[in-house]
């Protein structure tokens, strides 16, 4: 899909309504107006998607999410992968850029959501119950899974790709609103990991690993 220059779309509904409140509310009370329209400000902040340099190299894994890596941990991946794997989890509190990307060109073969619970997404059990989405790719060097996780503030999982779309490095996958958790799943074998728990990354542009 293409994407917006300024903010995602998503957002626009917001602007439209809190457009017409901070109107209404100047009218009446100015402080009101002034008020929603801190709000207005808030959610033009919260849906922009800034522009990114996608790193050209094939063997480059790029980060799906802007935030701070929670954990790096190897796990037994049964959705898509089926095997050892390491998950790299990733906090976006609602500062962050929320939108998602694709951490390599590939095609989409999985996806699969599931219903669940919204405890706050920085919770080490919030990937196992709370609401998700799991997105497959795969190309010619490998599969990874992506995983977008809602948290207590986000209650709306959002998602632009189907199975059998074919998508570039750093291509929109979708985003998750206000405040939530993104994972990636990628095979222990295959992958040399390059982050850390604690480390900022930034989506479409920070090298999180890299094919051996």
């Amino acid at each position: 899909m293409n994407e917006p220059l300024i903010m995602y779309r998503e957002g626009l509904w917001y602007l439209v309504i809190l457009g017409v409140l901070t109107v209404a509310g100047a009218v009446f009370n100015l402080w009101l107006g002034a008020f929603v329209f801190l709000l207005f400000l808030f959610v033009v902040f919260f849906f922009r998607n800034p522009q990114r340099t996608i790193p050209e190299d094939e063997k480059a894994i790029i980060s799906p999410a802007d935030g701070v890596v929670l954990d790096v941990a190897e796990v037994n991946e049964s959705y898509y992968l089926k095997g050892p794997a390491i998950k790299i989890s990733i906090f976006l509190s609602i500062f962050d850029v929320h939108v998602n990307r694709a951490p390599l060109a590939g095609e989409v073969e999985y996806v699969h959501y599931r219903p669940g619970k919204f405890l706050p997404a920085f919770k080490s059990h919030a990937s196992e119950i709370n609401e998700r989405n799991y997105i497959g790719i795969k190309n010619p060097y490998l599969q990874v899974l992506v995983v977008q996780i809602t948290g207590f503030i986000a209650r709306r999982i959002v998602s632009f790709v189907k199975p059998g779309d074919i998508l570039k490095k750093g291509q929109l996958l979708g985003m998750i609103k206000f405040g939530s958790c993104t994972e990636i799943y990628l095979p222990k074998e295959t992958v040399e990991v390059l982050v850390k728990k604690g480390q900022r990354v930034y989506g479409g542009t920070t090298v999180i690993g890299r094919i051996k």
